[in-house]
């Protein structure tokens, strides 16, 4: 099986529960912030180089859109999902301590 597989089979396992834990939760953020973002941002990181180096050609709202709104739209959601994951994970390992 591939890793993606592996990554999906895991987390849909942990979403099979009874009650759902700060213990439950925090391994699910764990798992996307270290097997499913990682490989995300790559993704998103070469697509927003591509655009941004096509909308050197293109003209009016096209350029905005490839150089700015998408590059921006994507990359900082990406950004805002791992930083709220990365802050709330020692607070879980803090508050369970």
């Amino acid at each position: 099986m591939s890793k993606w597989t592996d990554v999906r089979d895991s987390i849909v396992a942990e979403l099979h529960v009874n009650e759902v834990t700060e213990e439950v939760k925090q391994r699910v953020a764990a798992t996307v912030v270290r097997e499913v973002i990682p490989p995300i941002e790559q993704a998103v990181d070469a697509f927003a180089g591509k655009i941004k180096e096509q909308a050197r050609e293109e003209k009016g709202w096209l350029y905005w859109r490839d150089a700015i709104v998408l590059p921006a739209l994507m990359q900082g959601t990406v950004w805002l999902v791992r930083m709220v994951l990365d802050k709330t994970l020692p607070q879980t390992d803090t508050a369970q301590g």
